[in-house]
């Protein structure tokens, strides 16, 4: 299960980016991460790009509401999206790709 968490500052989660992949998709649980496959590549920030504009269509927010809080020249990184709840994102990526999620509260 993808651990969620709600703070103030919006809804957080990991993820593990697989740049340059055939197609853009959350292909993966990688243990307490989404693996998220992208077609970008890895240079002058494209893929933190991608991965934005890729989470923002999947999660069905603008893509001003998804931010990178850290990893950004990092595969491993984490995700904030403001304005939903996690039960909403956990609901959201679930009916993506039926990826098991678990919220937490901090």
């Amino acid at each position: 299960m993808i651990p969620i968490q709600n703070s103030t500052e919006g809804v957080t989660f990991a993820v593990k980016v697989h740049p340059r992949a055939k197609k853009d998709a959350i292909s993966a649980e990688i243990s307490d991460a989404l693996k998220v496959s992208l077609t970008a590549p890895p240079v002058d920030g494209k893929a933190n790009e991608a991965c934005i504009e890729f989470l923002a269509k999947v999660l069905k927010v603008p893509r001003s509401s998804v931010t990178i809080a850290s990893g950004q020249r990092n595969r491993r990184k984490v995700i904030r999206v403001m304005g939903l709840s996690a039960e909403e994102v956990r609901k959201r990526l679930g009916e993506s790709g039926n990826i098991y999620i678990q919220t937490r509260q901090t």
